[in-house]
């Protein structure tokens, strides 16, 4: 067996290959380390290895340069999401960027994610998303790790924490497409922009943090109720999209436990001079888990609603939409689920003029874990617009991987 400051030695010599050896599109991005750095790191993982035999205290040493050398390079994960899909009716209405759309084979998304503390201030992460459309950005930002009072920040583009699950990654849904009022309200990528995040977790007995985001209103993927895809620069302060939000969580007992968030959202729209939009939210999230179940049994409930206002000439248009799941995990590899959705639908809607009156939909889900970093969803659905003759049904045959050092999902 290799002692473990020679594996640390050739460990190092290996990146330092890797890193000479490289494409020239990464070594043009990224800063190598000074030669004097390289040099340096190296005699002191030589010099440890040399000791090792007088002094078995010398594999600590060792092993601390080691962590130091790895802590410049970033944790990097990648996620594929890809799936069969059926539709009786190929005029579907789905709503998402990374829903299956097509009848046959879907490559959802490969997304890989880029994590690191960049020093005792601030944290980077990235999200890199590669489709058959091209590559896109979906967020990059950095966030703050040392503010006093109880206050953080964010910059950069980022998913707005509007309600539950608009922040949410797809590999982090129960469901393999995005909730139709998600992409009706806020647009198939969901609700996303560049600006600037302020959160303040209160001093209260339990969990309630408020956050303020001030950002863009621009982008028909992330912005369909406000400007879209409309070119129009901002003239003042009141023109950037608001977004705000109240998080409580309540831990009722070991086993059971409550999140329950109200979000707002506030801007302008392309219908005119001086016409805004307004949404507002509501979301709870109520699971079971008992801590005595060795197979990690669970039970838990999601429901989201919104309210949209909008501006027209002449006019305020009103509508709402929202959803309802349980999901049941009976064993740690299995898991099945049922959500419902809906949309009310309004007359002489600019963004949806078909989209007069209710809509309904109805999937159900079943999940098996072949091990954390993958799993397999099966997902029928019947989707029944009123405004058309017939209901379309559909179903979904999903697979994702998961490789590298990803962090752990919200709660």
């Amino acid at each position: 067996m290799i002692a473990s400051p020679t594996r640390s030695l050739l460990s190092a010599v290996f990146v330092l290959w890797l890193t000479a050896t490289g494409a020239p599109a990464a070594s043009a991005i990224e800063h190598d380390p000074a030669p004097d750095e390289e040099r340096l790191l190296l005699e002191a993982l030589q010099a440890d290895a040399d000791r090792e035999d007088d002094d078995p205290r010398a594999a600590r040493s060792s092993s601390a340069a080691a962590a130091a050398f790895q802590s410049m390079n970033p944790d990097i994960s990648v996620i594929l999401d890809v799936a069969g899909a059926w539709f009786s009716d190929t005029d579907h209405l789905q709503t998402g960027a990374h829903d299956p759309v097509r009848n046959g084979f879907n490559l959802q998304q490969l997304e890989m994610g880029i994590e690191s503390n960049v020093d005792p201030f601030l944290r980077f992460n990235a999200y890199l998303v590669f489709s058959a459309a091209g590559v896109e950005v979906e967020e990059a930002y950095a966030t703050t790790l040392a503010l006093p009072g109880r206050l953080q920040l964010r910059a950069g583009q980022f998913l707005h924490r509007f309600g539950r699950v608009n922040a949410t990654h797809p590999h982090a849904w129960h469901f393999v497409d995005q909730s139709i009022v998600i992409g009706k309200f806020f647009g198939p990528e969901g609700s996303r922009g560049l600006g600037i995040e302020f959160s303040w977790l209160l001093p209260l007995p339990w969990f309630a943090e408020v956050l303020t985001t001030v950002s863009d209103p621009v982008g028909g993927c992330c912005a369909r109720s406000f400007y879209g895809n409309e070119n129009i620069e901002l003239r003042t302060p009141a023109e950037f999209l608001f977004t705000s939000a109240l998080r409580q969580f309540f831990p009722f007992s070991d086993s059971t436990s409550l999140l329950w968030g109200l979000s707002t959202q506030f801007g302008p729209n392309a219908s005119g001079l001086g016409n805004r939009t307004a949404i507002y939210g509501t979301d709870l999230y109520l699971r079971y888990r008992p801590i005595a179940s060795a197979n990690r049994a669970s039970l838990s409930l999601q429901t989201e609603w919104l309210v949209r206002s909008r501006q027209v000439p002449d006019d305020v248009l009103q509508d709402l939409g929202g959803y309802a799941q349980l999901v049941w995990q009976p064993r740690i590899r299995w898991e099945t689920g049922l959500r419902y959705e809906f949309t009310s639908g309004v007359e002489d809607d600019p963004l949806d003029p078909e989209e007069d009156r209710e809509r309904h939909r109805l999937a159900a889900q079943l999940t098996y874990y072949p091990s954390h970093f993958s799993r397999i969803r099966l997902q029928p659905f019947v989707d029944v617009p009123t405004w058309r003759a017939d209901p379309i049904f559909g179903s979904f045959l999903a697979l994702e991987v998961l490789v590298g050092a990803h962090g752990a999902h919200a709660f």
